[in-house]
């Protein structure tokens, strides 16, 4: 891929504050055009520190960053205009209805698209005579996406965009967000919502006190950590009777279930396909019943659990 292919080129940036504190320890990483690029990490990890560099809001204490070829912070005029942001949370004046907060948006915004269409795309059709002040913390955050795409943006910022909203606001939102990708548009989001990031991002990169600990998409990222089996062994049935090449390990047991009086096993193993054939040939031949049988590959939020906890116990 060519460097003009590259909506966004971050390298080597920093972010140091009063204090001394630097939030964000040189990283490097690139977006391409109509990509959706998740920025993940722990509170504090320099998630939110990054995207406003790269919005243009701070100028970076070290490193370089380009959004459509240019220095957001240095040349945001040439930026603004291309550029959709979407905060954690936006302050509205609570007496405006919907409609005339959006209109107000709409003046201060080139090339606007029609009000009406704009709330209709993030569901708020029917409540733009409604007041701010009157609208639940999942319609606040609407409202702040349909601000954000006001200008048909060519590269858009989403601050966990779908904090408060219920599990059908969260799908109407992904939905949206794959519709533009679809139409070109680059998008950068940070979320806590770890099935978020699985279920949309191209790529994604997790970020631990203030670098970058893993990039790359979200299969190859759940690949590096091992998939698990589980189930429940008979009573009178011992772990050690297993093969020894599956490296058994007794499960936790999650709060208020019954054991039913076997034993929880849990096996992790980077071959899946061959290590559950392996139990799945002995329990025929040892004539044992295994009781929930369970086998999966890692889960994004399990690697980004496992990355958490290495990372936090190298330090």
């Amino acid at each position: 891929m060519t460097d003009d292919e590259y909506v966004i080129e971050a390298d080597g940036l920093r972010r140091t504050y009063a204090g001394g504190f630097e939030a964000v320890s040189g990283i490097s990483f690139h977006v391409a055009r109509g990509e959706i690029f998740a920025l993940l990490g722990t509170n504090g990890a320099g998630k939110t520190s990054t995207v406003e560099l790269l919005e243009g809001l701070a100028a970076p204490g070290g490193g370089s960053v380009r959004v459509l070829g240019h220095d957001p912070y240095r040349e945001r005029a040439a930026v603004r205009l291309r550029t959709g942001v979407m905060l954690q949370e936006g302050g509205f004046p609570s007496e405006l209805t919907v409609a005339e907060t959006t209109r107000m948006w709409a003046a201060c915004t080139t090339g606007a698209r029609p009000v009406t269409e704009a709330l209709a795309l993030v569901g708020l059709g029917e409540r733009a005579r409604v007041r701010v002040k009157q609208l639940s913390g999942g319609e606040r955050r609407r409202l702040d996406l349909a601000l954000a795409l006001l200008g048909r943006p060519e590269v858009l910022f989403l601050d966990e965009p779908t904090t408060g909203l219920d599990a059908e606001g969260r799908r109407d939102t992904w939905e949206l967000v794959r519709a533009l990708r679809q139409a070109g548009t680059t998008v950068l989001l940070t979320t806590h919502y770890l099935e978020e990031a699985e279920l949309l991002a191209d790529r994604l990169a997790i970020m631990h006190r203030g670098r970058i600990v893993t990039t790359g998409t979200p299969a190859e990222v759940t690949a590096t950590r091992p998939a698990r089996i589980r189930f429940v062994l008979p009573d009178g049935v011992h772990a050690g009777r297993l093969p020894l090449g599956l490296h058994a390990a007794e499960a936790e047991v999650p709060a208020g279930r019954s054991s039913g009086g076997g034993r929880h096993i849990e096996i992790r193993t980077h071959t899946l396909q061959e290590s559950l054939g392996e139990l799945l040939r002995w329990a025929e031949e040892s004539a044992v019943r295994l009781e929930g049988l369970d086998a999966r590959s890692a889960s994004l939020e399990e690697a980004f659990l496992d990355i958490a906890r290495t990372e936090t116990a190298g330090v």
